[in-house]
């Protein structure tokens, strides 16, 4: 049995956009489109999350390795082996609050915040 929907969502469109609108949801009711899209844009993918934690992890290891060689240092393989498992303890994590906090502010500016 499918489930009712008994919320809207509404907004205005110019003639420009919803013609783009009426291109891209091809063979859909524009607003089965719209309900799609808007579903998957507030559902941020896994992959987004791995390759944004991953990019952070090795961000804090170059920053780790030129900071140490700035200064003249040699490091050991016990003390490169640190630095990597600091950088993928709560890689994850850092990833969702980056993009918490990104979708957060992208939200406040085009509110005009």
């Amino acid at each position: 049995m499918p489930t009712l929907r008994t919320k809207s969502v509404s907004t205005k469109v110019t003639e420009e956009e919803y013609a783009r609108f009426e291109a891209l949801a091809g063979q859909q009711t524009i607003s089965e489109w719209v309900r799609e899209v808007l579903l998957k844009a507030a559902d941020s993918s896994p992959a987004e999350h791995v390759l944004l934690a991953e990019a952070l992890a090795l961000r804090t290891i170059i920053l780790n390795l030129h900071f140490a060689l700035s200064k003249g240092q040699r490091l050991t393989a016990q003390e490169m082996q640190e630095i990597i498992a600091r950088a993928d303890r709560g890689k994850l994590e850092k990833a969702r609050q980056r993009l918490a906090e990104a979708t957060r502010t992208g939200h406040e500016a085009n509110m005009g915040a």
